[in-house]
């Protein structure tokens, strides 16, 4: 799994958006370096689009006077589950250990329910609630002016979309994308992979509503979830041979073939 986020700075005239900061207080600093190149703006708003660490934790390095925002559905799971995959994450290599040695989520200063417009002097960047899909707060931000849109997890490139937790939804997920299309953005900015256009949506979309269709399939020929996953994993491997992370097409297959048709 790629664990090397995209992230954003947005600069208006008065303040500066940040999406997204990295893995840690070490990955937060580089984020921060990169902010002292393009902005010299006193005031900072850091938001995330889901609350995954290697998304959030970077924030621990920012200054106290950076306002975070968050909906209240991401800060749940900041309070219920981030610790959890914090302790999961640290598990997998003694790099990512040291990464999130003393991490601790950081409260937000702004909560928002669905929607939060942030003027930032010229650019208004609209922070909206779409999950649950990849996660339950999945958040995306929409700049209006460029028609820019980061979409988190919901959208990567080159990548099987990721199933981490009960809460992922393959059926919203499909509802989300459609969302995400209306919005007619010029830029997508996916979670990982490179910087794309509309048609990262729409690939996405295609393959989704494909592998929904093959789970019904095998579901309708009483075959199990775990068998309909052995036998879909190879299937769209070959469909899609340069995209990484095949093995989250068996946790996609289990959470299709569990939600109702």
């Amino acid at each position: 799994m790629n664990l090397v986020p995209n992230i954003g700075i947005i600069v208006g005239t008065r303040a500066t958006l940040v999406v997204d900061a990295g893995m840690g207080p070490r990955n937060g600093q580089v984020v921060l370096r990169e902010l002292a190149k393009v902005s010299k703006n006193a005031g900072v708003y850091f938001t995330t689009t889901h609350f995954h660490p290697e998304h959030v934790t970077g924030v621990q390095a920012f200054p106290p006077s950076t306002r975070i925002l968050r909906s209240e559905a991401q800060e749940e799971e900041v309070k219920q589950k981030q610790p959890q995959f914090i302790s999961n994450f640290s598990k997998r290599t003694p790099e990512i250990k040291a990464l999130l040695q003393d991490v601790k989520p950081r409260p937000p200063d702004i909560l928002f329910d669905h929607e939060l417009k942030l003027d930032l002097g010229g650019v208004t960047a609209r922070l909206f609630l779409i999950g649950p899909g990849h996660t339950r707060g999945d958040t995306a931000i929409y700049i209006e002016e460029d028609k820019v849109l980061f979409t988190g997890d919901v959208v990567v490139n080159r990548f099987f979309p990721i199933f981490p937790d009960p809460d992922a939804s393959g059926k919203n997920w499909l509802v989300i994308l459609k969302q995400l299309e209306t919005l007619q953005p010029r830029t997508i900015v996916p979670g990982h992979g490179e910087v794309g256009d509309a048609a990262l949506v729409a690939k996405e979309q295609s393959y989704l509503k494909s592998l929904q269709a093959r789970v019904a399939e095998m579901k309708a020929q009483g075959k199990s979830d775990k068998e309909a996953a052995r036998l879909l994993t190879p299937e769209f491997q070959m469909k899609y041979p340069d995209w990484d992370n095949p093995g989250w097409i068996a946790d996609a297959v289990e959470h299709f073939y569990s939600e109702p048709e």
